[in-house]
């Protein structure tokens, strides 16, 4: 079930880290936060209450895969997890590794800025995004054969 005018539906959203039959996570290119993640659910559902509990569980191990990977690689002061949903109502969940030195911090990314991007910082965080995608892929794959 998709909708064509959904950009979730419409396109994968992102640099795509892993592809399932129920859900993928994408590396969204959001400026000044390299290490924003996205776990996009693949029907189109608004709400995580339209999933019946075993794909709610299936979500939520896809999160909490992202997020370890992310504090794996790269220790962040905090993960943000949201699943706002009030600009593009198809559930996804952000997992975003956020840091102290990030333009933000601590306010949320959608917020406004607390200072000027650490254009240094954010390169050297990028660089390191391979590993965190292939730590993704693998902890999700090695989850399928449990689906």
């Amino acid at each position: 079930m998709s909708d064509s005018t959904c950009p979730l539906c419409a396109a994968t959203g992102g640099a795509l880290v892993f592809q399932g039959e129920k859900f993928r996570v994408i590396r969204a290119m959001e400026a000044g936060f390299p290490a924003f993640y996205r776990v996009v659910w693949t029907a189109h559902v608004a709400e995580f209450s339209d999933l019946d509990p075993s794909d709610r569980a299936l979500c939520m191990a896809a999160v909490c895969a992202v997020e370890q990977a992310l504090r794996e690689h790269l220790q962040p002061t905090k993960i943000n997890l949201a699943a706002l949903g009030n600009v593009v109502a198809h559930l996804h969940w952000h997992v975003i590794a956020r840091f102290d030195w990030d333009s933000h911090f601590p306010a949320p990314v959608w917020s406004a800025p607390q200072r000027p991007v650490d254009l240094a910082a954010v390169a050297a965080l990028a660089a390191r995004l391979e590993d965190v995608d292939g730590t993704i892929e693998r902890a999700l794959s090695e989850m399928r054969a449990a689906w």
